[in-house]
């Protein structure tokens, strides 16, 4: 019988990285937990089958990612490591398990797969992408594995107030996402929250929206929300329809390790002690990218942190239990939509 091959597991964690005692059955529980949310909604009809986070998609758009040329030698990793030019899908999302109108405060998420990308990956899967996974908040609302099981059972059916009561910074966090509301998509800032490697240190990154150095500026929004309960796609439908939407992606080195956290995504990396230094343009083309087809792809398309270099290592607990998170959630919404798993082009 020939000898079974196992899955390359990913490097060891770095150095400042502690991995509770409870972290593997604290994740165990909450695949099961978010499986269950998703076989809930298949089971009364959602068809196809959503992610379990961010569900609603505002648009997968086409973009093209390049780095800068003339980088200093700390910030030549993974993707980049050379001046280039690639080319991109981004998913732009409402956050919320429960897909609701537009008008409803949320986290609005920022999904960038940047293609054809090569050197050693982290994990199996996909062999020339680079995953840049971001919400529009600097900061995430819960530091571990278990805190973070404790609030989905809250917020899944438990006693809410009772979570939030005996975690304060979790409940402080997490109002200030759910209460914002977006009036436009590309004028928002999407942030890593959480630490990733950059070579030998550590760093968290944003995606800033700039103005396109070139052609017609995109129109500002202000004043009373529209009533369409999907009023982000249709701004985003008629801005690529006359304009480029750009935005700068730029990374901050930890510089003091006791405010800047690895294992604490709650605890902001102020930009006075850690300066964001710009390594890549993101140009979103003028497009139309509201076909159905062009949407089925990228529903299809799995976003994670570990799509990428072994360079840029997600670090820190909650970048930990993404890992098999997002790996189950994609396994099992492609199971149940009947879709194959093969690499994006």
């Amino acid at each position: 019988m020939a000898q079974q091959k196992t899955a390359p597991t990913p490097p060891p964690p770095p150095l400042q990285e502690r991995i509770p005692a409870t972290e593997a059955a604290d994740t165990t529980a909450l695949i099961r937990l978010f499986s269950d949310h998703v076989r809930v909604a298949y089971a009364r009809g959602v068809r196809p089958a959503l992610r379990d986070v961010h569900p609603k998609a505002q648009g997968c758009v086409k973009a093209r990612f390049t780095v800068r040329s003339g980088l200093a030698p700390q910030f030549r990793y993974g993707v980049f490591a050379k001046p280039q030019r690639y080319a991109a899908w981004i998913r732009f999302s409402n956050g919320s398990p429960t897909p609701q109108s537009d008008t409803v405060g949320d986290g609005r998420g920022m999904a960038i797969k940047v293609m054809g990308v090569t050197g050693r990956k982290l994990v199996p899967g996909e062999k020339f992408t680079q995953d840049f996974v971001m919400i529009n908040n600097p900061v995430f609302f819960s530091p571990n594995a278990r805190d973070y099981l404790g609030l989905n059972r809250a917020l899944f059916g438990g006693n809410k107030a009772a979570f939030f009561k005996a975690h304060p910074l979790d409940a402080k966090i997490l109002t200030a996402i759910a209460s914002h509301v977006t009036q436009d998509l590309f004028a928002e800032t999407f942030f890593s929250m959480s630490a990733y490697t950059l070579g030998p240190r550590y760093m968290k990154f944003r995606a800033l929206s700039v103005r396109c150095p070139q052609g017609a500026g995109l129109p500002s929004y202000s004043g009373s929300l529209p009533n369409d309960p999907n009023y982000l796609r249709a701004r985003m439908v008629r801005d690529l329809a006359a304009a480029s939407a750009c935005y700068q992606l730029q990374v901050q080195l930890q510089t003091d390790a006791a405010t800047q956290p690895v294992e604490d995504p709650r605890i902001e990396w102020q930009a006075s002690q850690a300066p964001f230094v710009t390594l890549a343009d993101i140009i979103i083309p003028k497009q139309s990218f509201d076909s159905a087809a062009q949407q089925t792809y990228c529903e299809n398309l799995s976003f994670t942190p570990w799509h990428g270099s072994v360079d840029l290592r997600p670090a820190g607990g909650i970048n930990r239990i993404r890992l098999a998170v997002y790996q189950a959630s994609t396994q099992l919404r492609r199971a149940l939509n009947h879709v194959s798993s093969k690499e994006p082009q």
